[in-house]
Formats: C-alpha cells, sequence, structure tokens
C-alpha cells in the first residue's frame, strides 16, 4: 500500500466550527484576540470563518470584520480557511487576499446535503463545479469536506465504495484536498482504517484529510486508524469545542486538538507545533468558552 507522506502531521486548528453553533454571540473583538494567539501556535491551516447566510449561522456574521483584525505580521506566516456553501459565500470570501483556502460541505448522503446547504446532491455537485471556478480565479485552493464520509444515520445507502466513487468525482472536477468527515461521530476502527487505505491508493495525487467528531472515550482509536492507513492531515479543536448537533449526543464533539498533539509527540512525530504558544491558546479558550 502506497502511504502519503510521513515526515510531518498538518494540524488543522477550527475554531469556525468550535464556536459556529453557540446560541450566544461570541464579540468579535474576542474572536480576534483568540484567533490572534491562535496564529502563534503554528498549525498547518485555522479554518476560522464561514461567508454563509447570517441566519443559517448568526453566531459567524462578523467573519470579514474578524479578518480585518486579525494581526498582518501573523498572517504572513499562516494559512486560513472559510467555509462557502454557495456562489454568494465563494465570491464574498474570494475577495479577501488573507484567505488561502475555500472550504465546502459535500455529502454523500442526499438527505443531509439538503439540510446542511439546501441543495440536492446533484446540485451540490454543479454548484461545487462553479466555486472550483473562483477558487482558481481568486488563486485559493479547495478544500472539500466529505460529509458522512463513515456513516450515515438517515437510512441513505452507504458503503465504502460510495465514499471511494464520489472521491474520484471530485477529483476530477479538480478537488486536491478532501477532508473525510466522520459527521456523526460513528467511525470505527475498522471503517476508517478500510476506507484510508483503499482510497489513498487509488487517488495518490490528493491529499486526504479526517475531520473527526468523537467523544472522550474513542478518540485515541480514531486518529491511530487514520495514521496508519495513511492519513497525515487531522482537523482537531481546543477541548473538543463544537461538533455536529445531527449527533444528538452532549459527549461527542470535535476531536480535541490536545489529544491529537498528544497522539503524535508520545511517538515523536513532527507536528510544527510550539507547545508554548499552544498552551497559552488553552487558557485563552476560556475566555472565549467560558460556559461550554
Amino acid at each position: 500500500m502506497t502511504l502519503q507522506k510521513k515526515e510531518k502531521i498538518s494540524i488543522v486548528e477550527c475554531p469556525r466550527d468550535a464556536m459556529q453553533g453557540l446560541k450566544e454571540f461570541i464579540p468579535t473583538k474576542k474572536k480576534v484576540d483568540y484567533l490572534n494567539q491562535l496564529l502563534k501556535v503554528g498549525f498547518h491551516t485555522i479554518d476560522f470563518g464561514s461567508f454563509v447566510s447570517p441566519k443559517a449561522i448568526p453566531q459567524l456574521r462578523d467573519t470579514a470584520e474578524v479578518l480585518q483584525g486579525l494581526d498582518s505580521d501573523l498572517l504572513k506566516k499562516n494559512r486560513l480557511l472559510a467555509i462557502v456553501a454557495n456562489l454568494r459565500g465563494a465570491k464574498a470570501a474570494s475577495e479577501h487576499r488573507q484567505i488561502d483556502y475555500l472550504g465546502y460541505p459535500f455529502s454523500i448522503s442526499e438527505t443531509f446535503q439538503l439540510r446542511n446547504t439546501n441543495a440536492t446532491i446533484d446540485e451540490s455537485l454543479d454548484r461545487l463545479s462553479d466555486i472550483l471556478e473562483i477558487a482558481k480565479d481568486s488563486n485559493k485552493e479547495m478544500v472539500v469536506y466529505l460529509s458522512m464520509g463513515f456513516g450515515n444515520p438517515y437510512g441513505d445507502p452507504w458503503n465504502a465504495e460510495i465514499v471511494i466513487k464520489w472521491s474520484e468525482i471530485l477529483y476530477s472536477l479538480g478537488v486536491r484536498i478532501l477532508m473525510l468527515s466522520d459527521t456523526i461521530g460513528v467511525a470505527r476502527p475498522d471503517s476508517i482504517s478500510y476506507i484510508f487505505s483503499q482510497v489513498i491508493p487509488i487517488l495518490p495525487e490528493v491529499i486526504f484529510g479526517a475531520h473527526f467528531h468523537t467523544a472522550p472515550h474513542n478518540w485515541e482509536e480514531k486518529i491511530e486508524s487514520a495514521y496508519n492507513s495513511g492519513c497525515r492531515r487531522f482537523d482537531g479543536a481546543i477541548k473538543g469545542y463544537g461538533g455536529c448537533p445531527m449527533a444528538k449526543d452532549e459527549l461527542t464533539g470535535n476531536m480535541p486538538t490536545e489529544n491529537v498533539l498528544s497522539f503524535f509527540n508520545d511517538r515523536r512525530i513532527e507536528t510544527g507545533i510550539n507547545e508554548v504558544e499552544f498552551e497559552k491558546a488553552i487558557f485563552h479558550s476560556s475566555k472565549v468558552f467560558p460556559l461550554h
């Protein structure tokens, strides 16, 4: 089996995912201060905000304002990702030179795609094709999240072959970074291993990553299964804040970034993370998420 490069792990911090579901609005200044601290840590990328309808995600209605408040010197050393769900959002995000990546949620579940982006899978595919053109014209790269990558709670057809099929379709459109997403926290070690070990050799030009949601007791087996099967890019959120409301389990949140770091530090695998600045970021997070 051909694995992806082993020399360094790419860790993506996702404050956007951590914040987006909170009902109480986090003041813009608090977001800016927190992100400026995260920019000192050395993450591969920071998933910092989204250009979607304020009605859909009111918490992130100030993404453009937040972006303008970030430290320009720190931005030179970092990569930023913003989530978009339609052409309007993609065009708005593409106007900001500080943004390096446009992230798009694509689901192989018809039910979830409709709930998440108000589009069928076919409509979403057409939408993505147009967004890819916008990304190309604005010198940005696409990151596509293949949600329901490890299971489906809605009864739609799901198996590894379907995941592989859609990965190949997205590759044919020009997508080169695919995050397989454990949207509802159901991924098991065997399914993680099987899917990554199958799809990575088939599409060696694609960077495959893992966006796991997890409960406290089974986080390690997910990272281990993905890494051993060739995955070298991992999303996380400090303290596991956030997660998918569809999980209907208050213990299922984002993969805690500190757990990801611990896993790779224990194995002396390079992450590029400044541990001192990361500890400061953990402390700072309590000011941003005081009730969570």
